[in-house]
């Protein structure tokens, strides 16, 4: 990633162009550079593109949660003095950008959710990764994309590293757990905010149900469908999903 991390307190983030913000939310097993497509286009388009990094390690094991990062993303918010933000959520990411809207819907402008968790998922597949196995990780990470080139040897090092860290083991469990607990099904239906849902059509974390259903409970939202696609759309074709969400915001006049 060519971009600067900034840091300020305890927030740790990207910070690139003008405009109308858009706050980017990671997964669980994610990165900020997940997202290298999306800052370096609307970056340019009058957006100001943000990505928090997360404290999915970092905070006590009782307060590791959906709730208390939604919190650090309020507390991040307020910091950088924020108001009317489009949230754009991965897996994990889109799910904390539920429970923001569910709380502080005053302050969101619309949701983009992409392969999100939040009413149901399976995770790495359906089996929790074993520790100390490399090449069963290198295959579960490679099954959540449909092209397994996507899944680079940084990255199954990465997601390696956190299954082997027994604290940050505990910690994932904890956060999956949590994501369980805050089945957001009943609360959706209440989040009057325009939301557009981008879905890989071969995503067998989130699969193409789990789109359907979202986009039933929301009272105002757009699927879009990109085939040939896993778990996260803007890594695999960052340049359909770009289109696609260009589009989406011009109709929305957002």
């Amino acid at each position: 990633m060519s971009y600067t991390l900034k840091k300020e307190g305890k927030f740790n983030y990207i910070e690139e162009g003008e405009g109308q913000p858009i706050v980017v939310l990671h997964g669980l097993m994610g990165a900020l550079s997940n997202f290298d497509g999306i800052v370096s286009y609307f970056s340019k388009k009058n957006y100001k593109v943000l990505i928090p990094e997360l404290p999915l390690y970092t905070l006590p094991l009782i307060k590791t949660n959906v709730k208390s990062l939604s919190k650090y993303v309020k507390e991040f918010i307020n910091h950088k003095k924020l108001d009317q933000v489009i949230f754009l959520g991965n897996s994990l990411g889109g799910h904390i950008s539920l429970y923001f809207t569910k709380h502080n819907l005053v302050n969101v402008k619309a949701l983009v959710l992409t392969g999100s968790s939040g009413l149901y998922e399976n995770s790495m597949g359906n089996t929790y990764p074993k520790r100390g196995n490399y090449e069963f990780i290198e295959e579960k990470v490679k099954e959540v994309f449909y092209d397994p080139k996507v899944a680079t040897k940084e990255l199954v090092d990465n997601v390696f590293a956190i299954v082997n860290d027994r604290i940050k083991a505990i910690k994932t469990l904890s956060i999956a757990k949590s994501a369980i607990r805050h089945n957001m099904a009943t609360d959706i239906p209440d989040m009057k905010v325009p939301a557009c849902l981008i879905w890989g059509k071969q995503d067998t974390v989130t699969p193409p149900e789990v789109a359907e259903d979202f986009h039933k409970l929301f009272s105002d939202s757009e699927l879009f469908w990109i085939d040939k696609c896993g778990h996260a759309p803007m890594m695999e074709h960052p340049d359909e999903f770009n289109s696609i969400l260009e589009d989406w915001f011009t109709k929305r006049s957002i």
